[in-house]
């Protein structure tokens, strides 16, 4: 079939191949002409539609009319807006139908046991700076332990640096052929510390300049990282001056976990006897460190203990279809066996939120919800922006023509089952269970912020393609199309295609990616975007981003 229906209340179609104008579509005892070229991913309206009539999809309202649309017509933004109906907690009886997850049940993963009796999938030494003033210096540090070390990615491009240099002193022309050179035998040194998955770095533009606020909300992101589970020791460095102190610091570290027990060490610049002598310092003092922290090992624990966020990027018209889904499935069943799941993206919620709020458990989570989402939305409509503004130029063209019609797609990825819990910016997830996490749509301001919860995979959905990683948090790229997974597979982890194709049902692609972070989590499988250290990282500072 080369079209499809969502839901039964629906009044648009979901194009799955490219459909020529003139291209009859039988349905429902129906007959259908399209009226124009309509590509893959798009919708065709069902019905004849006039100025003001409600686009449903989804079973849910995602726009409305703006002029006459002839029945076979294509959904565009010339001819359809965005709308979406109101929201207000409701006393509804909500009932979860558990996923089978009996295959399941007794399956383990070999994380990293940390003291607090949470787990980690991985084991990072993060080097954290109070201060943009001191990004310079992790830079240095970086490029001296990731080569030193066997952590660096990046030797294929400072060997073929090498041959364009020998290229050009012998006057050869720096011609497209030379792409095609292929790497001098220069392998990376292999990892000294085996047990020891990455030394990351937390650059930022934060800690001084700005407003107090802005200083607090940072210090409070930052302990966040120090205590995530998959941390296992930090390195500070401060200049001394800034706004965000080390005190502040290590006292929001403090409040959000009194048993934190890992090795933090702390330079400040200004109390140094020189900049070369702070380097050294950190490095010797660090090189300690991870000599530590290289004698933990992975060892069996419960799925229970994983904590997954759910992330969408680079969105397109199958996201809601195929990869959103699959990830909601695997959500759900990550939810049945115990474990914690993180979806958030706000401004990517619009549309969708009666139905989170229905699932809430109690009145107390939803209107903590309902107020979150509401000030959030009032905030970007006080600078003449809003929600609505959301889908990309690369979101449009691919399908995605309203921010609800996105929204509703996205909070697919969420699954159904019932919202433990709503966290604000940082908060961390402290239920069993999927919780709400306010976040912007934005790809790395959300990654962060589900880091910041506590999330110790992310499962990124994308129909474009996008790289983002986490600098704490393996995130694994699951694509909406196949097309995409064969174009940039070296960004791509799971393939969702099949789906597409009714190859595979939602429920055994939900099974394939669970059985992919189970591996992941035991560090038997390495996702892409750790593999070329995709360590992105952008605080939020709680202004309007979308």
């Amino acid at each position: 079939m080369n079209y499809l229906k969502i839901d039964p209340k629906d009044n648009v179609l979901v194009a799955l191949s490219d459909l020529a104008e003139g291209t009859t579509l039988e349905f429902e005892g129906q007959v259908l002409v399209v009226q124009e070229d309509v590509p893959a991913k798009h919708k065709i309206f069902m019905q004849d539609m006039l100025p003001g009539d409600e686009v449903i999809m989804y079973g849910v309202l995602v726009g409305k009319a703006i002029c006459f649309i002839p029945k076979g017509g294509l959904m565009s933004t010339e001819n359809t807006r965005h709308a979406s109906q109101d929201y207000a907690y409701r006393e509804v009886d909500y009932q979860w139908q558990a996923p089978d997850v009996s295959a399941f049940e007794h399956r383990t993963f070999n994380g990293y046991a940390r003291n607090d009796g949470r787990v980690g999938t991985a084991n990072y030494w993060l080097f954290i700076p109070t201060v943009f003033c001191e990004n310079r210096n992790l830079d240095v540090i970086k490029e001296s332990l990731h080569n030193t070390l066997g952590y660096t990615v990046t030797d294929k491009y400072r060997s073929f640096s090498r041959q364009l240099l020998e290229a050009y002193e012998a006057g050869t022309p720096l011609d497209d052929h030379l792409l095609d050179l292929q790497p001098l035998a220069h392998p990376s040194k292999n990892r000294v510390f085996k047990n020891v998955d990455g030394i990351k770095f937390l650059n930022h533009q934060g800690g001084c300049g700005g407003t107090r606020q802005d200083a607090e909300l940072l210090s409070n992101l930052l302990a966040a990282y120090a205590d995530h589970p998959n941390v296992g020791g930090i390195t500070v460095l401060s200049l001394g001056c800034q706004h965000l102190q080390t005190s502040g610091f290590l006292a929001d570290l403090k409040r959000r976990n009194p048993n934190f027990d890992k090795p933090v060490l702390i330079f400040e610049q200004q109390q140094s006897k020189s900049e070369e002598r702070l380097i050294k310092e950190a490095i010797l003092h660090t090189f300690k460190g991870l000599q530590e922290i290289n004698q933990q090992e992975r060892q069996p624990a419960p799925l229970s203990a994983l904590c997954v966020g759910v992330k969408c990027g680079g969105s397109d018209g199958f996201s809601g279809i195929s990869a959103n889904p699959a990830v909601g499935y695997a959500a759900d069943m990550l939810v049945a066996l115990g474990a914690k799941v993180l979806l958030a993206e706000f401004p990517e919620l619009c549309g969708a939120e009666q139905n989170l709020i229905d699932r809430c458990v109690d009145e107390a989570t939803a209107n903590k919800f309902i107020r979150l989402m509401r000030e959030y939305d009032a905030q970007a409509h006080a600078v003449g922006s809003g929600f609505y503004m959301n889908p990309s130029p690369g979101n449009i063209k691919d399908g995605l023509i309203t921010d609800a019609i996105k929204s509703t797609g996205a909070a697919k990825k969420g699954g159904t089952s019932p919202v433990v819990d709503v966290l604000d910016y940082t908060e961390p997830a402290k239920l069993p269970g999927l919780s709400l996490v306010c976040t912007p749509g934005n790809d790395v301001e959300a990654t962060t912020g589900k880091a910041a919860s506590g999330a110790t995979l992310i499962l990124f959905t994308t129909g474009l393609g996008t790289p983002t990683g986490n600098p704490v948090c393996p995130v694994i790229k699951v694509a909406t199309n196949t097309a995409l997974a064969d174009r940039m597979g070296d960004i791509i982890d799971i393939d969702t295609g099949p789906v597409i194709r009714a190859e595979k049902t939602i429920q055994q692609m939900g099974e394939e990616i669970l059985e992919y972070c189970i591996k992941a989590a035991s560090g038997e499988i390495i996702p892409k975007a750790v593999l070329l250290n995709q360590d992105d990282f952008i605080p939020w500072k709680r202004g309007v981003s979308l």
